[in-house]
């Protein structure tokens, strides 16, 4: 699992994730990720799940904290790239009805404005 982040020309932190996000090492990153962005005062953040193969509870507890945190701030998390199997999980869950979910980057980015 790998965690990148970087932040685009408008304003929007970016988290790519990569890999399973099952606990330990990766969810911690994903976590630290989200609060720095937060410390930094980025409204706006947009993650992406393209290069993620697999995800459990915890990594969706992560996600859920996360959404909360941002939440509070009346700020905005969004997600893209997610597998079949991951979507999946976020519709059974009904997760589709807390996040913001679009197929591809661009889609994402285009939706803050």
């Amino acid at each position: 699992m790998g965690i990148k982040t970087s932040t685009l020309d408008n304003g929007i932190g970016l988290i790519e994730a990569k890999g399973s996000l099952v606990g330990g090492d990766e969810t911690v990153e994903l976590r630290q990720a989200v609060a720095g962005f937060l410390d930094r005062e980025y409204s706006k953040l947009l993650i992406d799940l393209g290069s993620v193969t697999y995800i459990n509870s915890t990594g969706i507890g992560v996600l859920v904290a996360a959404h909360a945190g941002y939440a509070r701030k009346g700020w905005h998390i969004k997600l893209c790239g997610m597998n079949k199997s991951i979507t999946n999980v976020f519709v059974i869950t009904k997760l589709t009805l807390v996040f913001d979910v679009y197929d591809t980057r661009d889609e994402a980015i285009k939706s803050f404005a």
